[in-house]
Parts: structure tokens; C-alpha cells; sequence
């Protein structure tokens, strides 16, 4: 009998999939992405994402992958409730196999949650799923109240919510039912990316990114798009001991004129300090170890118009 099962078991088809979440800022998206995959993946930047679909994180399992892509344009609540949602999210939205729509249990349903699911309505064929986070914050009967107050939303607005699942990401509980739930809406198909990814973009890529952020702060009128970051080396330094880690990372910062050197510099140095220290930070957030940064900056004459700069600064 046991041989039977197992083959049985291997001839359920492979399924592979994007899913989005979505919900309004603190309903517990990143807190959610973080707990399904195992890692600590998500990185908020408040720069709008330009590029396709970023991926926040990976969950492997042997019968299926679920690839979790980032909602762009629903970080702030003036574009929330203000503009129509951009094209971006409504592409997003209806390119990715199946929708969370994040509701905290601890607050009411409000007028936030409600613009969010009547533009989910209007996405028809993409299935949507209501989960309810945070649900350790509350009692059954607050929790009981959440879900039928989410199954009315979904008739108001004639939503057919594929499931609703309560989840509480910080205990973990309900997690790995939550990919069991998500998994069967995916189609069939072999994984998307290899074994072992849990994000597709490379680390150097999103510490280039982070630091790149940092020294924007504050100057994005002065240098809008003249700054490119490049990390050269990522190293862990030899001789610590395996409990005190440290990861050396090398990193230039390029401008396209001397004149803007004394902008990021700052006086004495001191902006430039103050963008190692807050890059490191967010570094050490992502990588979860301690880091050294060593920032230079470097004038990469008019690297924006030169194709050979550009392929060297990674564009």
C-alpha cells in the first residue's frame, strides 16, 4: 500500500503561480510575505517600482511554487483613496493567478478597505482571496464578527471570495494552510525559478538599490536620476567568529558631473556619512547580519548617455 501512495502523490500535477497581496498600509502584507516564506524578504522603498512586477519572495514546496509579486501604488493612502488606481496595479492585478486582499482583524472594515475591494471588483477573472491578519490581537468573537462583516463586503460589491482565512503571521499559525489554500488556484506547471530563490532579484541589486535610495534622500531635486550605484564586492571577513559575522561591501556611487560630488559629499563629509549609516541599516534589515560599508563616490562623466558606462553600471 505504501508504494501506491507515493506514486500516486508524484503524478498530482506540479502548479506554479503569482499571487499579490493587496489591503491597505499596516493590514500586515510584509509581516504575511515574511512569514510564508521564511525569510525576511520584503524591503519597503517609496519609490515607485518601474520595472515589471517585483518579486518579494519565493515559497517552495516540493508539489507547487508560489511567487509572491509586490502591489505597486497601493503604499499611500492619498492614492488610495484619491486617484483611480494607476494602470500599473490594475495589470498587476489581473497578470497574477490569485489575490489576497489583506483585512486586519483588530480594526473595521473602513472606507480604505472598501475602495481597495470595489477595484477588486471589477477584476473579474483573477479568484480572490480574503485573508484576515493580526487575528492573535483579537477575541472569537471580534474574529467572528471580521468574517461575516467580509463575507457581506464580498456580496455587496459581488465579490465570490475563493476563501477567507483568518491568519496570524506572527504565531504562525494557519501560515502553511494559507499556501495550502493558495496553492490549488495556481495553474499547473513546472516552477518558475529554480530551487533556493527566494526573491529574484540578486542581493548586490537590492543593496545597490538600498544605498542608491539613502543618497537620493533629501537631494532628488538637485540629482533626480544622476546617481547609479554599484556594488563592487560583498565579502564576509575572514577571521570572526561564526557568531559575530561581519559582511564587508564595497560600494561606488557614480554622478555624472564633479559639480555634483560636494551635493552627496555634503559639508565634511557629513552627508555622506549620514547615507552610510542609514544604507547600512536597511542592509543589515535585508541580510540579517552585520555590516561594513565602504562608500566611495565616483564621476562617471554623462554615464547616462554612454552605453558602455551604462552596461558596466548593470543598466
Amino acid at each position: 500500500m505504501g508504494a501506491m501512495s507515493v506514486r500516486t502523490e508524484s503524478t498530482a500535477p506540479h502548479r506554479a503561480g503569482f499571487a499579490c497581496f493587496v489591503g491597505r498600509p499596516n493590514a500586515g502584507k510584509s509581516t504575511l510575505t515574511n512569514a510564508l516564506v521564511g525569510t525576511k524578504v520584503a524591503i519597503t522603498s517609496n519609490r515607485p517600482q518601474t520595472t515589471r512586477h517585483t518579486v518579494r519572495g519565493i515559497v517552495h514546496r516540493p508539489e507547487a511554487q508560489l511567487v509572491l509579486v509586490d502591489t505597486p501604488g497601493l503604499h499611500k493612502p492619498r492614492t488610495l483613496l484619491g486617484e483611480r488606481l494607476n494602470d500599473v496595479v490594475r495589470t498587476t492585478w489581473s497578470e497574477v493567478d490569485v489575490i489576497g486582499f489583506c483585512l486586519p482583524a483588530d480594526q473595521k472594515i473602513g472606507p480604505g478597505d472598501r475602495y481597495i475591494a470595489s477595484e477588486l471588483a471589477d477584476i473579474k477573472k483573477t479568484p480572490k482571496v480574503a485573508i484576515v491578519t493580526k487575528t492573535d490581537l483579537v477575541d472569537s468573537k471580534t474574529l467572528a464578527a471580521q468574517l461575516i462583516a467580509i463575507d457581506r463586503l464580498g456580496k455587496e460589491l459581488g465579490i465570490e471570495w475563493a476563501e477567507i482565512i483568518p491568519v496570524s503571521a506572527v504565531g504562525d499559525q494557519q501560515v502553511s494552510l494559507l499556501a495550502d489554500l493558495l496553492v490549488p488556484l495556481l495553474p499547473e506547471g513546472p516552477a518558475l525559478y529554480p530551487e533556493g530563490d527566494l526573491t529574484d532579484e540578486p542581493e548586490q541589486v537590492m543593496v545597490a538599490e538600498l544605498i542608491r535610495e539613502a543618497a537620493l534622500e533629501g537631494v532628488r531635486d538637485e540629482l533626480p536620476h544622476s546617481i547609479a550605484v554599484v556594488v563592487e564586492e560583498m565579502l564576509p571577513r575572514e577571521d570572526r567568529p561564526a557568531d559575530k559575522p561581519l559582511l564587508d561591501i564595497h560600494a561606488n556611487v557614480y554622478i555624472e558631473r564633479p559639480s555634483q560630488k560636494g551635493i552627496i559629499i555634503g559639508p565634511k563629509g557629513k552627508r555622506l556619512k549620514e547615507v552610510g549609516t542609514k544604507s547600512r541599516k536597511h542592509i543589515e534589515a535585508l541580510l540579517g547580519t552585520p555590516v561594513f560599508l565602504d562608500l566611495h563616490v565616483k564621476v562617471a562623466k554623462d554615464w547616462q548617455r554612454d552605453p558602455k558606462q551604462l552596461r558596466k553600471l548593470g543598466f
